[in-house]
């Protein structure tokens, strides 16, 4: 690297790993089991560890995600937050998203939510379809989430995504189209369209359901996305609409930096003291990153980022609008003419378009994305 780095923005990811319910198709860190008291302290004093890689910058956006962090106690979000602003430096215009699930027991805490400072929520609804729900092991109905999400609006939450996805057992064209009708009716800000896959380490895996086709799950994909384009739901990434994209998702996609606290939280650092980018993984076990942090033992591990390329291809291809040359420069301390022979090979098999001040992948490229980025390994 050399003098092209730049310190990117920095965004904050708080893991909350508690569910009432471990779904069948998840393989994120989350446990069916009670929640652990002194949970919120913990997140607090790992965080005093990672101060450092703040570098003197506010903190653009914050995502809480899980398992459920709408299962907390609004004492503990209120303490989580006292926390928070009395160690990190909040931009003014900061986007806060909790991921909330459609239970009907969660629903009243919105209000209080808002007033703590969330300002958006990201609510996994996943269908609308009753037996799809069964499916999936939801605890919800569609009325629950339609009432949620109507609920969460009418206490001000203007700034929502819900999440969608297709491919489901037995699912045809026009089951889906009316999960992508009912969800746009609804008028959130941002919807996540994405395809179910079996994720190795799930129920799903083990014991797989009759999905449908791969020619089939396409052509979902493509009627539901024409769809939402349409309704002036705008794609600014692959699985990603909206009317006001995620600040957080631009930011992670963008190859910015974010902290990672809670268990088996990611983190990803720019340090420019060192000259070098790095990544960040918390305890994944609850219950070892609580005793971890009790006795003031090492809970991260850090790996230093050895194919700059690469990781910012995995992620900056995902944009539908490509990025700028001087993003690539400024993000990872390279010149994009390491990328020369690699964008050229790109471009003859018809999956890249290379512009003086845009790389965009063309139509083929989005389809064929995973080709795409390992031409960059």
């Amino acid at each position: 690297m050399n003098n092209l780095l730049k310190l990117p923005p920095l965004s904050l990811y708080i893991h909350y790993p508690w569910c009432l319910k471990k779904c069948p198709y998840c393989d994120f860190n989350s446990h069916d089991s009670e929640i652990e008291d002194g949970y919120i302290q913990a997140l607090l004093k790992d965080l005093d560890g990672d101060l450092d890689y703040v570098q003197q910058r506010k903190i653009n956006s914050i995502f809480i995600g899980g398992g459920t962090p709408s299962l907390m106690s609004i004492k503990n979000v209120t303490d989580l937050f006292v926390g928070l602003n009395e160690r990190l430096e909040f931009s003014p215009n900061i986007e806060i998203t909790l991921e909330a699930n459609p239970g009907t027991f969660e629903v009243d805490r919105f209000s209080e939510y808002r007033n703590i400072g969330i300002n958006r929520l990201s609510i996994g609804v996943q269908s609308f379809n009753d037996e799809q729900l069964k499916f999936l092991g939801r605890i919800h109905s569609g009325k629950e989430a339609q009432d949620a999400i109507i609920k969460a609006q009418n206490v001000g939450f203007d700034n929502l995504n819900i999440d969608l996805m297709y491919g489901l057992k037995g699912q045809s064209i026009e089951e889906c189209m009316n999960d992508v009708t009912s969800a746009i009716s609804l008028n959130p800000s941002h919807i996540s369209f994405y395809q179910l896959t079996l994720e190795p380490n799930t129920l799903f895996s083990k014991f797989p359901p009759n999905l449908p086709s791969d020619e089939d799950i396409w052509k979902i994909g493509e009627r539901g996305s024409e769809l939402l384009n349409q309704r002036g739901f705008h794609q600014y990434e692959i699985s990603a609409y909206s009317t006001l994209p995620s600040k957080h998702n631009m930011n992670y996609w963008e190859f910015g930096d974010y902290i990672g606290i809670g268990a088996g939280a990611h983190g990803k650092i720019t340090n420019m003291a060192a000259n070098e980018i790095v990544r960040t993984l918390k305890m994944k076990s609850p219950r070892d990153y609580l005793l971890s942090v009790k006795n003031n033992n090492q809970t991260s591990s850090v790996t230093f980022i050895e194919n700059l390329s690469f990781e910012f291809m995995l992620n900056s291809l995902r944009l539908i609008g490509g990025f700028d040359p001087n993003l690539y420069e400024s993000r990872t301390g390279q010149s994009v003419k390491v990328l020369r022979e690699q964008m050229r090979e790109a471009e003859n098999l018809g999956l890249l378009d290379v512009q003086a001040h845009k790389i965009i992948p063309t139509q083929k490229g989005y389809s064929f994305l995973n080709d795409l980025q390992a031409i960059f390994l």
